[in-house]
């Protein structure tokens, strides 16, 4: 496990790499940003937790929760999380080297079709999982010029397309079928951590309103109503934050295999879609009118969590899995404080 002491430090130089918003207007289609990306790729960031025989920093998830969340708070236009967590794994499960080129991933359906795939028109190939007439799931990379794509977006403008691969051409490498189930909860986890990064952008965005604005003589956080939905939306963070913590040490500590990181996962998107919902309306209700403006930093924030707590599994289907759980295990205190064994 790394020491707290080059936790600190990393934490400090990602600090210095993410500035704390762009400056994206709404409806504006998101931008790769290739200058971030390049400086990424100098520090070793891009492929924070491949393996080092293979161009990666060996890091683990502790390390890449620093990552996410602060490319969250910074709403930075890079695939960061698809590039290595996602397609640079699969590549890794598969016995396939990765190299340098930008990637994302998509799990297809067995017609080699699937949508909004983040970054994909961005991206120079996509590593895909599908499964094959034969019952197997195989891996394949690739280039995005071979793949049918229609572009699209979600609710912060970021780039979520449709593709579809002519999967009968490729022969692809067999993979263990639990790598589809690994798949959706490593998603969930990324944006989980993208997402408390987020949160903690608009808290201080709203706190810092809140205190500099000054209304009837004196600031608005002076005023209890005013304290109340900022206290409300902090309490909302924090709950996020630990759900996400927790998920994390057990990914590090169990992988994806153990029932318990699933049941972890599942209570950190859980909990993170909740809070969103509570964050993001009491940021406006604090910010009032310009909170809604095209020039306010804001609504890069918000439509991203409120995009993000979608994908890879809706809030709703969370909730089931956690309810599935709870009856299954037929005591809940133990589970509630523990998870699920194994």
């Amino acid at each position: 496990m790394t020491e707290p002491t080059e936790l600190r430090d990393l934490a400090q130089m990602l600090s210095e790499v993410f500035t704390a918003g762009d400056d994206h207007r709404v409806g504006d289609v998101v931008e790769f940003d290739r200058t971030l990306w390049s400086t990424l790729g100098e520090l070793g960031l891009d492929r924070l937790t491949g393996n080092e025989s293979d161009g990666g920093s060996g890091a683990g998830w502790t390390e890449a929760a620093l990552l996410l969340g602060a490319a969250g708070g910074s709403a930075a236009a890079v695939p960061v999380a698809e590039n290595d967590l996602l397609a640079g794994w699969l590549l890794e499960q598969a016995g396939l080297r990765a190299g340098s080129a930008v990637r994302t991933a998509a799990l297809l359906d067995e017609n080699g079709g699937a949508c909004h795939v983040p970054w994909a028109r961005f991206a120079d190939t996509i590593v895909v999982l599908w499964p094959a007439a034969d019952s197997s799931w195989r891996v394949a990379e690739v280039p995005v010029a071979e793949i049918e794509l229609t572009e699209d977006v979600n609710l912060a403008s970021e780039p979520r397309d449709h593709i579809r691969v002519d999967i009968s051409a490729l022969a692809g490498t067999e993979v263990p079928e639990t790598l589809a189930e690994e798949f959706r909860y490593r998603g969930a986890l990324v944006r989980v951590l993208a997402s408390v990064g987020a949160m903690d952008r608009i808290l201080e965005l709203v706190v810092e309103h809140v205190t500099a604005r000054v209304q009837f003589g004196r600031p608005l956080a002076k005023f209890q109503a005013v304290q109340a939905l900022v206290a409300d939306l902090a309490a909302e963070s924090a709950l996020a934050h630990a759900a996400a913590d927790a998920a994390v040490v057990a990914a590090d500590s169990h992988g994806f295999g153990s029932s318990g990181t699933r049941f972890a996962v599942a209570a950190a998107a859980s909990c993170s879609g909740h809070s969103a919902a509570v964050i993001v309306r009491n940021a406006h209700q604090a910010l009032g009118a310009i909170g809604f403006t095209m020039e306010h930093e804001l609504h890069r924030h918000a439509n991203r969590i409120l995009s993000w707590r979608s994908e890879f599994g809706t809030v709703a289907s969370w909730d089931a899995e956690i309810l599935a759980t709870a009856v299954a295990s037929g005591d809940l205190w133990p589970l509630v404080t523990d998870g699920p064994a194994g």
